[in-house]
């Protein structure tokens, strides 16, 4: 799970799942009202891309949320899957 925390609690979250050695899924991101229209999701999705670039990986955005941030960003297409 990728998440943002603030005094302890976390208010966004975006979950994923390991699909293959080389491969995992991006499945759910829940945003905190307080988070709103602050970029958050966005955020953990990029956080995501630099960890399948790390590791070598990619990533399939099931999440239709994730999936948006892919089809709006071309920067980050070298990892998906």
């Amino acid at each position: 799970m990728f998440f943002i925390e603030k005094d302890k609690k976390k208010l966004a979250k975006m979950t994923y799942s390991k699909a293959r050695e080389d491969m995992f899924i991006i499945d759910h991101t829940e945003v905190a009202e307080a988070l709103r229209g602050t970029g958050a999701g966005k955020r953990m999705v990029m956080a995501a891309v630099n960890y399948a670039r790390e590791n070598n990986l990619k990533i399939l955005p099931l999440c239709p949320f994730a999936k948006s941030v892919f089809d709006k960003t071309e920067a980050i297409r070298d990892v998906l899957k």
